[in-house]
């Protein structure tokens, strides 16, 4: 891959990231993903979602694998990132599966 556009795809990441932060309106949020991005990449980021959630409430990798048609290496990857106290995926999959506990 060219080099220059690996430094423009950081680039632009850090741009879409700053777009996704200026907005505050869930929808439009969902909008602007499912604009961005194709179903089958949304249903993916969804999915992804989903497993954090069932990590997180103590379902087994295994289970959720068989659950929710994922590899276990993406499963593994997950929960790598809700064992690392520093995540901020971790923290906010707490903060959606604390509120439904409630």
């Amino acid at each position: 891959m060219n080099n220059d556009l690996h430094v423009d795809l950081d680039k632009d990441f850090q741009e879409l990231a700053l777009a996704l932060s200026k907005m505050s309106n869930p929808e439009e949020i969902s909008q602007f993903l499912s604009e961005i991005c194709s179903p089958a990449e949304c249903k993916s980021i969804a999915s992804r979602w989903q497993l954090m959630k069932l990590l997180e409430q103590g379902e087994t990798q295994r289970a959720i694998a068989n659950k929710l048609h994922l590899s276990l290496c993406k499963i593994t990857r997950g929960a790598k990132y809700l064992k690392d106290e520093k995540s901020i995926l971790r923290r906010e999959v707490q903060k959606v599966t604390r509120k439904k506990k409630k």
